[in-house]
């Protein structure tokens, strides 16, 4: 990373089941690894070891206190300062941190994505460019539906049930309130290819030559 000037921040919030995962993956893609760190909100659910496995499937997990987004901060602030960080690894079958964690360089760009990445403030001051995936409810309930059956283990009662008790109720409440923080607004995230190939030529400007 270059030591002239301090990494530039990219947050990319939305619904669950937006599009925010095909929209950095993308930007991950065209502007390479080397360049650029990746830390997922949802990384940093709050480590659960001492609760029984029934008790963690009543976690609302779509809720801000669900997440450890104090740590999230200050590994961001590391990575500002140039240090490299130790990000957590969730287990989503076990409802529970993994042992090991994943050694995150600083890059010249950092991109932290999670549905609730801007209601806390001090993150979302840490945000050079705030973008915000919208997507009809509708679709990013099927998106999760098949997410969660087939990568998760979950049963598709579970996933309903979830739904209505817990995930929309929450987008209400949290996540769809702070789309007026985004400085970019993107229909369909990484389907948008207009929208999306215009984040990534602003992004690859900021590259050292």
């Amino acid at each position: 990373m270059s030591t002239s000037r301090p990494p530039f921040i990219i947050g990319i919030a939305g619904a669950s089941g937006s599009g925010k995962t095909t929209l950095s993956e993308k930007i991950l893609q065209e502007i390479g690894p080397d360049n650029i760190a990746l830390l997922p909100h949802d990384a940093y659910y709050r480590n659960q070891d001492a609760k029984p496995f029934e008790e963690r499937l009543k976690v609302n997990y779509d809720h801000p206190s669900s997440l450890e987004t104090e740590l999230l901060i200050e590994h961001l602030r590391q990575l500002k300062a140039g240090h490299a960080v130790e990000v957590p690894v969730y287990d989503f079958v076990n409802h529970t941190r993994a042992k090991q964690t994943r050694l995150v360089e600083p890059k010249q760009l950092v991109m932290v994505e999670g549905i609730l990445i801007y209601v806390e403030k001090k993150l979302r001051q840490l945000f050079d460019m705030k973008l915000f995936v919208d997507t009809d409810q509708d679709i990013c309930f099927i998106r999760r539906l098949k997410r969660d059956l087939v990568e998760r283990g979950r049963t598709m009662d579970s996933v309903v049930n979830q739904y209505l008790e817990m995930v929309r109720p929450s987008y209400l409440e949290f996540v769809e309130p702070t789309k007026r923080y985004a400085d970019v607004i993107i229909p369909e995230g990484g389907l948008n290819l207009v929208a999306s190939e215009m984040v990534i030529a602003r992004l690859n400007s900021l590259i050292d030559g």
